[in-house]
């Protein structure tokens, strides 16, 4: 489907950046974006958000180019959306929609299908609400009560038990994976997860410190679901749990905050998070920020956190390792792709598996086995262990 692109700068920073970030995830949606437009303004008009003027050029520019959607680089509001979508002519989404529409079509486990579900529920909840006023009117009046009002207050209500049995089966979930980490917990396994802004490389690592299978792709949103491998570190460390979660992203909607809870409670309970960084982006230190923005809400900012700085290939980067004033490692300098760096990433682990607290250093292979799942083993999302030669693909 050909897209324009539309971008309103309110004076950001990284507005070039967050426009460049549209287009990739536009493409990743399977859009084509052919025409972007921008604007500028010093604040959100209340009925078109750009302006009565400017949208009727937009819509212009957009038939011209022969496009088929408009993409807003923002969250509309559902009067907005439909104003938009009357004076264009044309569907018009915005960023929270597109990015909904992403994480549907990536969805691969059972628990992140349902995630996603949630999320276009209360997201599709607030257009039905807001967007149906008309009919809550015809509330008076011979021939106006019934059907309108009825059929809102069924969608409302089905929509409802919908969410309501999402979360119930969610719950259910959260549950196993409760258990899940117990269990590691009571063999003192040392927990990794990985973390970082969409398309950092943090599947890359992934699959080259684990020799896993996961999905890998040179697009926004490629991993979803998280996928826990265990990881041989030696002897004298033995054997830690390190995670693949899904990649953040400027202004993630709030929805999925929410709904995908469940998929970052895995962050949350970490021992360690690498924070895997494009260190070719020049916009790397924003997509820090927006990363720790997210671990905050979450409360995951606690935990201890190195700072892994990907793909110094393309950064002309070398190697190496910084420390923080108390001798800490806090930076290290790595290539996922041609595994530049990866020993200095190990022992970075091993350094701060072995200065944990709950941590036993010495536990050996040997103890590491008492757990469910052999060494080697997957976990999928209900908490079972699944054999390392049946885990290929997608995930």
């Amino acid at each position: 489907m050909r897209a324009a692109l539309v971008g309103v700068d309110f004076g950001a920073v990284d507005f070039s950046a967050s426009l460049e970030e549209l287009a990739l995830l536009a493409s990743s949606a399977g859009a084509e974006p052919i025409d972007t437009i921008t604007a500028k303004r010093n604040a959100p008009d209340p009925a078109y958000f750009v302006g009565s003027g400017k949208a009727d050029e937009i819509g212009v520019a957009a038939k011209a180019a022969g496009a088929e959607l408009v993409i807003f680089n923002h969250a509309l509001s559902p009067a907005q959306q439909r104003n938009l979508e009357r004076r264009l002519e044309l569907r018009v989404i915005d960023r929270t929609s597109l990015i909904l529409d992403i994480f549907a079509q990536r969805a691969k486990s059972h628990e992140g299908k349902l995630q996603v579900e949630l999320a276009q529920l209360q997201h599709l909840a607030t257009r039905l609400i807001r967007g149906w006023t008309h009919l809550e009117r015809q509330k008076g009046g011979i021939g106006l009560r019934g059907p309108g009002e009825t059929q809102l207050e069924t969608d409302r209500r089905l929509i409802g038990e919908r969410v309501k049995a999402l979360r119930t089966r969610l719950a259910k979930l959260r549950k196993q994976h409760e258990t899940q980490r117990r269990q590691r917990g009571r063999n003192n396994t040392f927990s990794v997860s990985l973390v970082g802004y969409t398309n950092a490389g943090k599947s890359t690592l992934f699959n080259t410190l684990t020799k896993a299978g996961v999905y890998v792709a040179n697009q926004l949103f490629a991993t979803l679901d998280t996928t826990s491998r265990r990881m041989y570190l030696g002897d004298e460390t033995g054997s830690v749990v390190i995670s693949d979660t899904v990649g953040f992203v400027r202004e993630l909607p709030h929805q999925l905050v929410a709904a995908f809870r469940a998929t970052l409670e895995e962050t949350i309970h970490a021992d360690l998070l690498l924070h895997v960084v494009d260190g070719s982006s020049p916009v790397r230190m924003e997509q820090i920020e927006q990363v720790n923005e997210v671990l905050r809400e979450i409360g995951a900012d606690h935990i201890p956190q190195i700072l892994v700085w990907n793909k110094i290939d393309a950064a002309d980067l070398q190697p190496g390792v910084e420390r923080d004033e108390h001798d800490k490692i806090s930076r290290v300098f790595i290539s996922a792709r041609s595994g530049a760096g990866l020993d200095l990433l190990r022992n970075a682990i091993v350094e701060a598996a072995s200065s944990a607290a709950r941590f036993v250093p010495g536990s050996s292979p040997e103890n590491e086995e008492q757990d469910d799942a052999a060494p080697d083993d997957d976990f999928d999302d209900a908490g079972e262990s699944i054999p390392t030669s049946t885990h290929v693909g997608p995930h």
